[in-house]
């Protein structure tokens, strides 16, 4: 298995994508911020000083997901169609279930995007709650699936 990006002496770069065809290509990333019970209780309830923790964390994880390529060095810069950022408070972990999607019309996918989307959106919750609790722990951060593309399909089987 040869890796895209290094070329023959093994220098990093940039995948030359121009002969691929443009199809429409989408992702979807998920990831959790599990917290104490104390702070889960006040992002659930919108108590947290700083704000509106859930959806303070969507627009973070929006901006995120756009300047991909700004953080990842030889990741596509790419002009989205749609993010998609939600974020729920979940009692089970307890903490914030977070979920990303995007998607473009282009040369290359979308999954680096959706997943920074959620590492961003991640970090977010995580610095919004920290003053409360310095235990809060970004995990499963993953992509579940992609559409579109020349290898087709992906779907994360969990079951």
């Amino acid at each position: 298995m040869s890796l895209s990006h290094l070329d023959e002496s093994g220098r990093a770069r940039m995948v030359d994508v121009t002969a691929k065809p443009l199809t429409r290509r989408t992702a979807l990333a998920v990831g959790a911020v599990r917290m104490s019970h104390e702070a889960f209780d006040l992002v659930n309830r919108n108590a947290i000083a700083k704000g509106d923790v859930l959806r303070i964390a969507e627009v973070a994880g929006v901006m995120g997901g756009k300047r991909a390529s700004d953080l990842i060095p030889l990741c596509h810069p790419l002009g989205l169609d749609s993010i998609i950022v939600e974020c729920s408070a979940e009692p089970d972990l307890p903490g914030v279930r977070i979920t990303a999607s995007a998607g473009v019309t282009g040369r290359t996918g979308v999954e680096m995007e959706a997943l920074t989307a959620i590492a961003v959106a991640s970090l977010t919750v995580y610095d919004m709650v920290k003053s409360v609790d310095r235990t809060v722990v970004i995990e499963n951060i993953r992509l579940m699936e992609k559409t579109g593309g020349t290898r087709g399909d992906w779907r994360r089987d969990e079951g």
